[in-house]
């Protein structure tokens, strides 16, 4: 059929040169309208690539309770992110993004047995949650792939509604995509920021109420199997038990539900609200320590070795708002200022009990049983919450640039899922604390633009970066040093990166 169209211009062409003025214009507009048809069925018939390149200098510092520093001054990155889409009809397309994020000089030994090459912490690196935001080296990963339907009417009612499954956008979701300067993706960046697969169901309640904007999305995920590996054996005599359930680590899968409702969105006022649940949160639960002391009536221990395992349930719910301009042409400055506020609380569910270890001292001096119970370091429910405030403006002193101020609090007992936070320090929404933020963010060309950054955060409790058992314990700057422990207290990021987009 190309080749046929291709032919027509052709001739088209040659018939043209002998023809009248008039007729010459008639034969340019039926010649536009081929092209037109052609250049449609290629696209058609490929999918649409683009890039997102993005090198990054990042000067971190973090400083400890006890005076102690440790800081990076030449953290050297490059993030490439390829992003492909499909539409074989009008209602259903795909959608998928390959992602490298690699720190300058990182590559994987020829052989993991060289203990010499520098391995990164306990392995996290290449948690699913994290994957593609943690550094690493040149491996390219798929971040996102799925499909998506959509429909103006469901049952012939007028409530429109798509549904997707597949690696889901899960990460920079609405009021975190101000910072990183994209486009918000689907949960609320105040409870959820972590890459995820599942499936999503949302249905447009704005015809049928008449309110702008509206409408509820169910968001279904799992975020960790609990199955075996392959060529898996319970002993030698026992065949292969390939994906059955693995029942040595997690005692099941940890999945989430929930929904997103908006109540309003007029393009210039925007609320979004929130619940989830997830079941079967992991942690980390020590299985031998090295020191134990007591500080008032809290025992304290300093692990040398950790088991993970399903800690419980956790609930959490938020509620945003922004304003994309204030007022109605008052100002220039005004007419362009971004202004949003955001509330969130999160909830622990600890089971009662999920197994035990036997903790050794390292001089022998005591053994005792340690029940993997408890979340963030407590059998009991606990409630944590978190405030977020921010504003960007014009930047006054160039065109197109913008500046962001932003501010978080989070209590003693905060507990979000958002470790793929595109920082390289921490998740400045995890801290229990205070974390302070500002950037400049500058259109440089078409497609190519920079960033400066600078985020701080400073702990008012302990266990912000971890997990969901005891090692999100909250301890107190003085009780952690008071039981021999040095936390981190302050954490200072500067950001600089050059990034292109087409």
């Amino acid at each position: 059929m190309k080749k046929m169209l291709a032919l027509s211009v052709v001739a088209a062409l040659a018939t043209a040169s002998f023809a009248s003025e008039a007729d010459l214009e008639k034969e340019i507009d039926k010649l536009k309208e081929r092209l037109s048809e052609v250049k449609s069925m290629a696209a058609g018939d490929n999918i649409k690539w683009g890039v997102d390149f993005r090198t990054s200098y990042d000067y971190i510092k973090y400083e400890t309770a006890g005076g102690t520093e440790y800081k990076n001054d030449t953290l050297l990155s490059n993030r490439l992110w390829l992003d492909m889409g499909y539409a074989a009809t009008d209602e259903m397309i795909f959608k998928g993004q390959l992602s490298m994020n690699k720190a300058y000089g990182a590559n994987p030994p020829a052989d993991s047995s060289i203990t010499s090459m520098p391995q990164r912490g306990y392995g996290f690196d290449g948690f699913d949650w994290v994957q593609n935001e943690a550094l690493t080296d040149g491996t390219v990963r798929v971040r996102e792939a799925y499909w998506l339907y959509m429909s103006d009417s469901l049952f012939g009612s007028d409530v429109s509604w798509t549904a997707s499954v597949g690696r889901r956008p899960s990460t920079n979701g609405f009021l975190a995509s101000l910072r990183e300067d994209d486009k918000a993706k689907s949960p609320l960046g105040h409870v959820i920021n972590v890459e995820f697969d599942g499936a999503s169901f949302k249905f447009g309640l704005d015809k049928v109420t008449s309110v702008d904007g509206m409408y509820f999305k169910v968001c279904l995920g799992r975020g960790m199997t609990n199955a075996n590996s392959r060529f898996t054996m319970s002993n030698m005599a026992t065949p292969g038990l390939d994906y059955a359930t693995d029942t040595t680590n997690l005692a099941d899968t940890v999945d989430m539900a929930g929904f997103i409702f908006v109540p309003y969105n007029d393009g210039q006022y925007h609320i979004e609200t929130t619940y989830y649940r997830g079941f079967n949160v992991p942690g980390m639960y020590a299985s031998a320590i090295t020191d134990w002391s007591n500080v008032g009536n809290q025992a304290f221990m300093q692990p040398t070795a950790f088991n993970f395992a399903s800690a419980g349930d956790m609930d959490g719910a938020a509620i945003s708002g922004m304003a994309d301009g204030v007022g109605d042409g008052i100002s220039d400055f005004l007419d362009e200022a971004i202004l949003f506020a955001s509330w969130a609380w999160s909830q622990t569910n600890p089971d009662s009990e999920v197994g035990s270890t036997v903790i050794t001292a390292s001089d022998n001096s005591y053994t005792m049983t340690m029940p993997y119970a408890g979340m963030l370091g407590s059998t009991d429910k606990k409630d944590g919450y978190s405030v977020w405030v921010g504003a960007q403006i014009p930047a006054m002193f160039t065109e197109d640039g913008r500046i962001g101020v932003e501010y978080n609090h989070g209590s003693k007992y905060w507990r979000p899922f958002t470790y793929a936070e595109d920082t390289m320090a921490a998740s400045k929404i995890a801290t229990r604390g205070d974390a302070y933020e500002i950037y400049y963010t500058q259109p440089l060309m078409t497609g190519f633009s920079m960033q400066l950054r600078a985020t701080h955060m400073k702990y008012e409790f302990t266990g912000s970066q971890g997990f969901f058992a005891q090692g999100g314990t909250p301890y107190t700057m003085a009780e952690a040093t008071a039981a021999g422990m040095d936390p981190v207290e302050k954490v200072t990021d500067f950001r600089a990166y050059l990034r292109y987009r087409f």
